[in-house]
């Protein structure tokens, strides 16, 4: 696929677009310096509209954009699972789990676990996501968008890599947290035109020219088989997706983890004006997850039927944007790269802050100005950065699937993270000990059944790992008889009350979901 004159120079006016709005909102008022606030949670001054658009943009990126397409070009609709049961996650945790973080009062997620356990927790957590992040997060997101960009436009994976890590630096390193997040607007908008133009342009040559209703009808009838959502243990991609277990099951706790826990993803909603516009934008959030499979994975299923012959399904997606003519492609292929740049801008933004806020000041400058602190995570976003492009080729380029790269490492710690915040949410008397066992219990448990029972579906045993870490979490908190801990969180003083508005939002949710599982079980 080659990239015309009019599509580079619609790709460079959304370059120069992005930069120029990044550099003016992150601009200060004269005599103002930026604080750690402002810069590492946008002086909590985040509207809801920020907030949901930027969730979305630092979610979605070319492992969604080209993976998800290639998973619905092989197994079908099944796995919108991902998007849609993140929907609901996603209420859930605007519900719960947000009130209590911001009547705390945090920055980072391991911040939290000093404030409800011990210094030991927050350290050991602090490493281990900072090594997540860098080396499994944003290797896997630089490397894939490179290799996206390679595959699209042709242009060399090492270049690719530059670029991207460039390009979201510049936009993102002066502002920090508010540059993203109100830069993320324009992502999105650029995210969901883009695809469902390749949406609209597949399911329209599906009907010859009859239209994407037509085309999706054509679809359905053509390849039934691609939309099963509950999957049959004799289906050959069971193991991927294991049938009622992405209802009640291991994807819940792959959820939880990543929308509840996770730095990247969380800091949004701490950086909300209140915990009124942090839930509205959780809810917008919630409802643009539900359009996700439209963009990300109808596509890959009318590849099925106009390039029945791909040699990889991870080519269904580029297939599809050929079908993009001259002009706006460029504006697609800009959407592919915007959404790779908002997500390595977001992960390197967060790596920054849990440095800087977790290991920085409290071990090794406590007395650190505002001004420091906010150079130290400038810095420290530079550098991981740079080692991100390093070691990306020699620690990727060998794999077949990188995204299944992202999810074996990361499964074998996501059972223990969620024990260790579920219980320290909802149970008084966990203590330092039993989180320590949890999180050491979901490394050994994980790689042991991975070993002894290979044949055990990936998410059924995150699900199987996180029943014996909370068992084991308690085991060890009865066993010390330590009683209700001193640092427990009093959920009596923690306000659950959501509006009229949040309320009807999370019923809608879950009633547009009980028709999709029910058309298309």
């Amino acid at each position: 696929m080659n990239l015309s004159n009019l599509d580079i120079a619609a790709f460079l006016i959304y370059c120069i677009l992005l930069i120029g709005v990044a550099w003016w909102v992150s601009r200060e008022k004269p005599g103002h310096e930026k604080t750690s606030a402002d810069y590492f949670l946008a002086g909590k001054s985040l509207p809801w509209w920020a907030i949901g658009a930027s969730l979305i943009a630092a979610n979605i990126s070319a492992e969604q954009i080209i993976g998800m397409s290639g998973s619905g070009y092989a197994l079908g609709l099944a796995i919108a699972s991902y998007e849609w049961m993140a929907a609901i996650t996603l209420i859930i945790v605007g519900k719960y789990f947000i009130p209590i973080f911001l009547e705390k009062g945090i920055y980072t997620m391991p911040q939290f676990l000093e404030d409800r356990y011990d210094h030991r927790v927050r350290l050991i957590m602090a490493i281990f996501w900072l090594a997540v992040y860098v080396f499994v997060n944003l290797t896997s997101v630089l490397y894939l968008g490179a290799l996206a960009i390679n595959t699209i436009a042709g242009v060399d994976m090492l270049h690719g890599l530059v670029f991207l890590a460039t390009f979201s630096m510049v936009y993102s390193i002066y502002g920090g947290l508010k540059a993203v997040a109100l830069t993320d607007i324009i992502q999105v908008v650029l995210l969901i035109f883009g695809g469902l133009l390749v949406t609209w342009l597949s399911l329209d040559l599906l009907s010859d020219g009859n239209g994407p209703v037509s085309g999706f009808s054509i679809l359905m009838q053509q390849a039934p088989d691609k939309f099963d959502m509950i999957l049959s243990p004799d289906n050959p991609h069971y193991a991927s997706l294991p049938g009622i277990s992405v209802l009640v099951g291991g994807m819940w706790i792959m959820n939880f983890s990543y929308w509840g826990f996770n730095q990247y993803i969380t800091q949004r909603a701490l950086a909300a004006k209140n915990i009124q516009e942090a839930q509205k934008g959780i809810v917008f959030a919630a409802f643009l997850k539900l359009l996700m499979p439209l963009i990300v994975v109808i596509p890959g299923i009318a590849a099925v039927l106009l390039a029945p012959d791909l040699a990889k399904p991870d080519q269904a997606y580029p297939e599809m944007m050929k079908l993009v003519p001259s002009g706006l492609l460029g504006i697609c292929f800009a959407a592919l790269v915007a959404a790779v740049a908002s997500s390595l801008s977001s992960m390197a933004n967060s790596i920054s802050t849990i440095f800087t806020i977790d290991i920085y000041k409290p071990l090794i400058n406590p007395a650190a100005s505002e001004k420091k602190l906010v150079f130290v995570g400038r810095s420290v976003a530079l550098l991981s950065m740079l080692v991100a492009v390093i070691v990306a080729e020699p620690l990727l380029g060998q794999l077949d699937q990188a995204f299944q790269y992202i999810q074996e490492f990361t499964g074998f710690f996501t059972p223990g993270i969620v024990a260790i915040f579920l219980l320290g949410f909802f149970w008084k008397k966990a203590t330092a000990h039993s989180a320590l066992a949890a999180a050491i219990s979901s490394a050994v448990l994980s790689l042991a059944l991975k070993l002894l029972w290979p044949e055990l579906p990936f998410m059924d045993r995150v699900g199987l790992v996180f029943l014996f870490c909370i068992a084991i979490a308690v085991l060890v908190t009865l066993l010390e008889h330590a009683g209700e801990q001193a640092n427990a969180i009093d959920l009596e003083k923690i306000d659950y009350h959501t509006s009229s508005g949040f309320n009807l939002a999370a019923v809608a949710i879950c009633l547009i979901l009980v028709g999709f599982y029910t058309a298309w079980w």
